[in-house]
């Protein structure tokens, strides 16, 4: 029973993120700017009780490129997600022309249907993120997380359906 409300919960988050992508966009870079501000002063306060002035300046440097960009991230959350969509056009580009070649050397009789089909979404979803840049950067991130977030709550209902179905039998 509780999988199937966290079930819910899940698809109403991600249609609330759908709904309001831009917010949730910019609060994930926000978010995730705090994150690594805190890792890097983690980091810088570790880096003090390294043993060696090797290890010692290693870990200082990386604990300063963390809050570095922590700081960057929460003082600029647009230009932050438009380098994450940046990387995520060429990632679904590169990802379709994978799926391409996997869908041809397959074969339609072994799936390679769907890859192909994948490969093409990918492809699209690539042209899509950069011929509305920058503009796609703030509402890409919500679109996807709540994709995500409402397909994680069909599958944790179905899931929970079916717990509840074994344990009555």
């Amino acid at each position: 029973m509780a999988i199937t409300v966290l079930g819910v919960i899940c698809i109403i988050l991600g249609i609330l993120a759908m709904l309001a992508p831009g917010f949730t966009g910019l609060s994930i870079m926000l978010f995730l700017g705090v994150l690594l501000l805190i890792g890097g002063i983690v980091r810088i306060i570790w880096a003090f009780k390294a043993h060696s002035l090797g290890k010692w300046l290693l870990k200082l440097l990386i604990g300063g490129l963390t809050l570095v960009c922590g700081i960057l991230l929460i003082s600029n959350p647009l230009i932050a997600s438009g380098v994450v969509t940046i990387i995520l056009a060429v990632y679904f580009l590169l990802d379709g022309i994978i799926e391409l070649i996997a869908g041809i050397k397959v074969g339609a009789g072994s799936g390679g249907g769907w890859l192909l089909f994948g490969g093409i979404i990918s492809i699209l979803l690539a042209i899509i993120l950069w011929k509305q840049f920058p503009i796609s950067g703030i509402w890409i991130l919500g679109i996807l997380l709540g994709i995500k977030l409402f397909f994680v709550g069909l599958i944790m209902i179905t899931a929970g359906s079916a717990l509840h179905s074994i344990t009555k039998a």
